[in-house]
C-alpha cells in the first residue's frame, strides 16, 4: 500500500461491539429490551451485536434515538470497519493500481463542497 494510506494491523471495532460492550450495559438494557425499544426483531439486533450484520442508516437512526449518540457516529464506525476489511482484502490489487494526484486546490474544493473538510 502507499504511504498515503497505511493499514493498521488492528481492525476498527464493529459498531455492534460498541453497542454490546458499552452502550447496552450503560443503559441497563437486555438484548430483548433493546430490540423492543428499537422496534426490531431480537434476531436482527443479535446479528448486529455479533458483527454479522452491518449498521444501516435506518439502524443508525434508531440507535441515535435510543442512546443519543448521533446516527453519523454509528455509520462512521461501520464505514471504518468495512473499509479496513476491504483495504486488507484488496491490498495486493490496490498496490498495482497507479496513483494519480489531483492538485491540492481541487481536492480542497471537492472536500469543501461535499462537507468533508
Amino acid at each position: 500500500m502507499s504511504a498515503e494510506s497505511p493499514l493498521s494491523n488492528d481492525p476498527p471495532p464493529h459498531p455492534g461491539a460498541v453497542l454490546r460492550n458499552r452502550v447496552l450495559p450503560e443503559l441497563r438494557l437486555t438484548v430483548t429490551q433493546a430490540a423492543q425499544e428499537l422496534a426490531i426483531a431480537r434476531q436482527t439486533l443479535h446479528r448486529v451485536l455479533a458483527g454479522k450484520a452491518a449498521v444501516t442508516p435506518e439502524m443508525a437512526a434508531r440507535l441515535a434515538r435510543l442512546c443519543g449518540m448521533p446516527a453519523h457516529f454509528w455509520l462512521d464506525l461501520q464505514l471504518a470497519h468495512d473499509l479496513w476489511h476491504a483495504q486488507h482484502a484488496l491490498a495486493d490489487t490496490l498496490d498495482r493500481i497507479p496513483a494519480h494526484a489531483l492538485p491540492d486546490t481541487l481536492k480542497t474544493d471537492i472536500l469543501t463542497r461535499h462537507g468533508r473538510t
